[in-house]
């Protein structure tokens, strides 16, 4: 027997609380106001889960896996609800946490079930449920990884108890939630990674059920797990391989202060490694509310310090070149950059792209001849003469990156002394390349390449020297695959992409995590360059008639015209 699946109201959402509300007579409308907690202070993790039926009684077969499947949407107490729907010998083995399947959507599950008859009554059977169409897939240690779409089958085997009540009594390890379920289930965070020169710390996406628990995850995440793969060969942990938490929980104090109890160990460490620990560890744990974190060992304070790390770039202002001015638009006016500005503006009939350094003191222009060049004070050196060139990239260490098109393999980095560095093993897949941006830590990269017939957008770790010169790129790492050319890609915050698309029916931003999901936006009619900043507000679109536009909510306001090229900021 085959059915598509119709979606039973089988989650409460909002049940409790409404229950609650129902229960007040009535709402004060007097007394004394209270003041709340600033909006970075407060927890913003929803109050009110979302919560699954249980197995009712009578429900058939295909019922009962159907249910478990929504059971999925409550991770509570380890998917207590979901192993309601199990025999009790695979409730004790089952392990949710494996891996978390994402479709396309629960409504579009097609159910079999084949029965095997006893007598009078079936007494065991099998249920396949096709997965339509699957969009990623989150591992056990919360790595985010999109899937080709690509239909699959999960299959259970169930069985009557002794109560005459079907369960299910095999499936496999981890849970299937569809993808306007899976952020209600999850919750985005970042593992805080130093990269080899102890000066930047490198976000590396994680996803975690939301759960009150969440400190001591992403403590026991940091601690005893790994960077990912991709990017592990250019990032480091301050933690040693023998420091560990010494109990099972990292409370949190009513004035957010964490405390993380370590091992023995830790108590040997120098000054300098433990306060790179404590920055590490609270970089991680900001996102769950954490504004400090006290390490000790034995109940006695280690007294850590903390180290300071480049943070980049704080001014998200951005630069433009008009037909007379090149610099940064603040307000109504722009801002030259001292040093390079006139010599940009002197150019300005042929520029192209321009990239502007972390420190303001040079730029990286591509002209329509296709070459690039470095500006800086009273300087313009020619880098790259190759043809086919994309749009330059610097880094925070003064080298500006170029590739041609049509040869991804050949990434060049150019000092500032303008000589250049090949840096080996870049997209060792892809044909050709349309974008490429180094992040305001310098040790990603961030490409959209085209493998076989599709175009995706990709990173890769930049593994350096002592010197911090750029030796070769780390394993490539599909992020999401783009229908539809991409016109400008730029870096918003430090873990997500701000990317034009243009799908031969409407130009687009796609805001896209880094290890997550991405959202689609329309863009303006006619927009032809974009560039990011610290937040998506800072995001900024050119379109062909010369206008610049911002972003105001879920509309575009046009801004400056008479714009020649929109410009970009280092590692944005």
């Amino acid at each position: 027997m085959t059915r598509r699946r119709h979606r039973s109201l089988a989650v409460l959402a909002l049940a409790a609380f409404m229950a609650v509300l129902t229960g007040c007579t009535s709402l004060p409308v007097s007394g004394e106001v209270n003041v709340g907690l600033a909006l970075d202070e407060a927890d913003l993790d929803p109050d009110i889960s979302q919560i699954a039926a249980r197995p009712l009684a009578g429900a058939s077969p295909g019922e009962i896996v159907e249910g478990f499947l929504d059971a999925a949407l409550t991770p509570d107490n380890g998917w207590a609800i979901a192993r309601e729907f199990l025999s009790p010998e695979l409730a004790a083995t089952w392990r949710p946490s494996e891996s978390v399947t994402i479709d396309s959507g629960a409504g579009a599950r097609e159910f079999t079930v084949d029965l095997d008859e006893e007598g009078d009554a079936a007494v065991s059977g099998d249920v396949r449920v096709l997965l339509d169409h699957q969009v990623a897939r989150v591992d056990e240690d919360g790595a985010y990884a999109e899937l080709p779409g690509d239909a699959s089958v999960a299959a259970f085997k169930v069985a009557r108890n002794e109560d005459g009540e079907w369960r299910i009594t095999s499936a496999s390890d981890g849970i299937v939630l569809d993808a306007e379920a899976f952020p209600q289930v999850f919750r985005r965070y970042s593992l805080q990674y130093f990269d080899q020169s102890w000066t930047h710390l490198v976000p590396d996406l994680r996803w975690y059920p939301r759960r009150q628990t969440i400190a001591t995850t992403l403590t026991q995440s940091l601690l005893s797990g790994e960077p990912s793969e991709w990017l592990a060969p250019a990032v480091r942990s301050a933690f040693p391989g023998d420091v560990a938490l010494a109990s099972d929980s990292v409370p949190i104090s009513p004035e957010k202060v964490a405390t993380v109890e370590l091992t023995a160990a830790a108590a040997t460490l120098d000054a300098t490694q433990l306060s790179r620990m404590r920055t590490q560890l609270e970089a991680t744990l900001r996102p769950a509310g954490v504004t400090e974190a006290r390490l000790l060992v034995n109940g006695r304070d280690l007294d850590a310090g903390r180290t300071v790390v480049d943070a980049g770039r704080q001014e998200t202002s951005p630069v433009v070149l008009t037909g007379n001015e090149f610099g940064a638009y603040v307000g109504d006016e722009i801002v030259p950059v001292d040093g390079i500005s006139d010599e940009i503006v002197a150019l300005a009939p042929s520029v192209t792209s321009i990239d502007v350094a972390a420190d303001d003191a040079r730029a990286a222009v591509k002209l329509d001849s296709g070459l690039v060049y470095t500006v800086s004070d009273g300087r313009r050196d020619e880098l790259d003469g190759r043809p086919g060139l994309i749009a330059p990239s610097m880094d925070p260490y003064g080298y500006t990156w170029s590739v041609p098109s049509a040869s991804p393999h050949a990434v060049k980095a150019w000092r500032p002394e303008v000589t250049g560095v090949d840096v080996v093993g870049a997209f060792p897949e892809a044909s050709s390349i349309a974008q490429l941006r180094v992040a305001a830590d310098g040790v990603r990269a961030a490409a959209v390449v085209t493998i076989g017939s599709q175009r995706w957008i990709v990173l890769s770790a930049i593994v350096r020297d002592e010197a911090a010169e750029p030796v070769e790129f780390g394993p490539m790492h599909m992020v999401a695959q783009v229908e539809g050319a991409v016109l400008g890609m730029s870096w918003v915050g430090g873990d997500s992409l701000a990317v034009l698309v243009d799908d031969a029916q409407a130009r687009l931003v796609l805001t896209q995590d880094v290890g997550g999901p991405g959202t689609y936006a329309a863009a303006p009619t006619g927009a032809q360059a974009l560039s990011g900043g610290r937040t998506s507000a800072a995001v900024r679109i050119l379109d062909e008639d010369g206008v610049l536009f911002a972003q105001r909510g879920t509309t575009w306001q046009m801004g400056l015209s008479d714009v020649l090229v929109l410009g970009t900021h280092a590692g944005q």
